[in-house]
């Protein structure tokens, strides 16, 4: 699995992210959704793209396609997205990086909208 981790910035805000629809839970719009990247990772349809944002994961929706306009890449996704945390802190950064942790780990998290960010210390070295 080629899962990837992307981050929200906190600049764009939870909020107006959350503002796209198809959210966790949410039946499917019929809209699709790009994360825009400057590379390609190594990812296939049906895996996962993992979104953080304010040091907490959120959650993840599977992949659908990835377009490019020859300089940038969009990771596509549709409904699908599901809620779920991991109990670390993970700090914010640019572009993507590949899911470190193992999906075992991996907890609901149906109050994602409304819980703070886990505190570094709490959080194990990456």
């Amino acid at each position: 699995m080629s899962d990837v981790v992307v981050t929200v910035p906190k600049s764009f805000g939870l909020e107006r992210w959350a503002g796209e629809e198809d959210l966790p839970g949410e039946p499917w719009s019929g809209r699709y959704y790009g994360y825009t990247v400057s590379a390609c990772p190594d990812i296939f349809e049906g895996e996962r793209v993992y979104c953080v944002y304010n040091g907490r994961l959120i959650g993840y929706a599977p992949l659908v396609d990835i377009e490019t306009d020859g300089d940038r890449f969009a990771l596509i996704r549709r409904g699908s997205a599901v809620a779920v945390t991991i109990p670390e802190h993970i700090p914010g950064f640019r572009g993507f990086r590949y899911r470190w942790w193992d999906r075992e780990e991996e907890v609901p998290f149906p109050e994602w909208r409304t819980t703070p960010a886990i505190p570094r210390a709490a959080g194990r070295e990456t």
